[in-house]
């Protein structure tokens, strides 16, 4: 006889369900994450060492203004997506689902052709943004086509998102993309090419990506039965809730273009595309340290729209700092490597030439990180609306990023850039980690991860110590970040359980001893 579950015991089912899913979904993105980032890496490497410092600082310029614009292209209505599509599916409200999707498609060819038009129009003033030659400009006018089409490549995922399906994720956006990539950067070292060949190559590339990714699109929506609900019913735009949701949240992505890509811009136009390339040459390694973070958001986002949707406020809390444990650990190798051995690292990685960029990454590196190991508060607090204090931050940080940048720069160069940017990162997260107070049900910090965060972070400063003291080589630098690194996988098995979320990798001899208890 089957025993009856309560709605109390059910719904705790339902939490654990809803947890597993999200490590189990966001691990497989995280693998292809790895696999993504180690081919742009690579890319990113020989990018360097082809490219003379002044023409991969105007590479990177140009790249930094399309990240300055993508945002925009979508008003900010990009966020619905991941928020209203899986709650419109969950309620079967069809009508106003692919209302979302169209407004939120058309928003980005319209404004994504006017920011093109506008780019066009007046070149002149982009030959006066950064000090050199005219070569960004012809590079800008090229790779701002690229502004339209990330912006539908990041709808594209956020809808494959929505409908729990990764391993579309994995195939398009970390394996197909970066090859294409990496294809183009090869195939320029072949030829012998300019930097323009490269510009011209990614726009196809990413172009190439987008229809690729819109037929596998076309069959998910049919696997769904959704194509015969929209032969089948009227589309709805739902405006008033959508631009209700998503303008307010252009000030997030304003903060981002001003912390990501605007110091770069302002470095541009007090220094030389030098300084820019001994600036931005360290961001790749930098950004590894929210690799994980970013393949668990896109998971995230809707399975917590759907626990707010059942008003499940306990279930939000055990998703938030489950995933938050999971991203500092899998991270933390990462870290180490990036702040703790930061000056090895560089040298090896972009020779002589950029060894002074060291510490730029080692202050980039731990903004990340600690952004990172926080989890995703403002995620949280965007899906739970609380965006009267979502805007606010917003606006105070990004004020506070632009008058550091413009007193920074000028005088300190990269440093000032590397400084401003890091610190406003750090008081960004500080201040969303507040605004969690504000969701009942969910905790600000929970105490019992405070001695396994000192841990952590304790650790990290000790090698960063122990490099700076005896200035090791990066053999044996790497092989104290592994010995530290095997420590605190086997210190923290207890809060991956990774017996009940990858029984299968337990089969394994050496992650059964790093990770398995004792009774298995």
């Amino acid at each position: 006889m089957k025993a009856v579950l309560t709605d109390r015991e059910f719904k705790t089912k339902a939490q654990h369900r809803s947890v597993r899913k999200q490590i189990r979904g966001s691990s497989l993105l995280m693998i292809g994450r790895f696999l993504s980032v180690g081919l742009n890496f690579a890319s990113q490497v020989i990018l360097v060492r082809y490219l003379t410092q002044a023409n991969y600082g105007a590479w990177t310029y140009a790249l930094s203004l399309v990240a300055f614009f993508r945002p925009i292209s979508s008003l900010g209505l990009r966020h619905s997506i991941s928020r209203f599509v899986p709650i419109y599916h969950e309620q079967e409200k069809f009508a106003k689902l692919f209302g979302t999707i169209a407004l939120t498609l058309g928003t980005i060819l319209v404004v994504g052709g006017s920011i093109i038009a506008i780019m066009y129009a007046s070149p002149e003033t982009l030959s006066h943004m950064i000090k050199g030659d005219g070569q960004p400009v012809t590079l800008i006018l090229i790779m701002i086509f690229l502004v339209p089409l990330e912006a539908m490549d990041a709808m594209l995922i956020a809808l494959f998102a929505s409908f729990s399906s990764p391993k579309a994720i994995f195939f398009r956006k970390y394996v197909v993309a970066p090859g294409f990539k990496l294809l183009v950067v090869l195939s320029m070292l072949m030829l012998h090419a300019s930097v323009v060949f490269l510009a011209i190559g990614y726009v196809l590339a990413t172009l190439l990506g987008i229809l690729f990714y819109g037929i596998l699109m076309v069959r998910l929506l049919a696997q769904e039965g959704l194509l015969e609900k929209m032969h089948g019913s009227r589309i709805s735009l739902p405006v008033k809730e959508i631009v209700t949701f998503s303008i307010p949240l252009l000030t997030s992505d304003l903060v981002a273009i001003l912390m990501h890509s605007t110091d770069t811009l302002i470095l541009g136009y007090y220094h030389s595309t030098v300084q820019v390339a001994q600036y931005r040459v360290i961001l790749p390694a930098a950004h590894f340290n929210k690799m994980a973070m970013d393949s668990f958001a896109l998971l995230y986002m809707p399975l917590t729209a759907r626990l707010f949707a059942q008003a499940n406020n306990k279930g939000i809390n055990e998703l938030y700092w489950k995933t938050a444990i999971w991203i500092s650990i899998i991270s933390f190798p990462i870290f180490l490597v990036t702040f703790s051995i930061a000056k090895p690292l560089t040298v090896t990685l972009y020779g002589q030439a950029y060894q002074a960029s060291w510490v730029f990454l080692t202050l980039l590196a731990f903004a990340y990180y600690f952004n990172a190991s926080l989890g995703f508060n403002g995620l949280t607090l965007k899906v739970v609306g609380k965006l009267r204090y979502i805007v606010g931050l917003n606006i105070f940080v990004a004020i506070l990023n632009v008058i550091g940048n413009f007193i920074f720069i000028p005088r300190y160069g990269a440093m000032g850039a590397a400084m401003t940017t890091a610190g406003s990162m750090i008081v960004h997260n500080i201040l969303k980690q507040f605004g969690l107070r504000l969701i009942s049900g969910v905790k600000m910090f929970d105490k019992t991860f405070l001695g396994y965060y000192v841990l952590l972070y304790g650790l990290a400063f000790m090698v960063l110590l122990i490099q700076l003291f005896f200035d090791l080589n990066i053999i044996a630098s790497l092989i104290i970040v592994s010995v530290v690194s095997a420590l605190v996988f086997h210190q923290s098995k207890h809060h991956l359980n990774m017996e009940e979320n990858f029984p299968e990798l337990m089969k394994l001899p050496l992650l059964k001893q790093l990770f398995g208890s004792r009774k298995s």
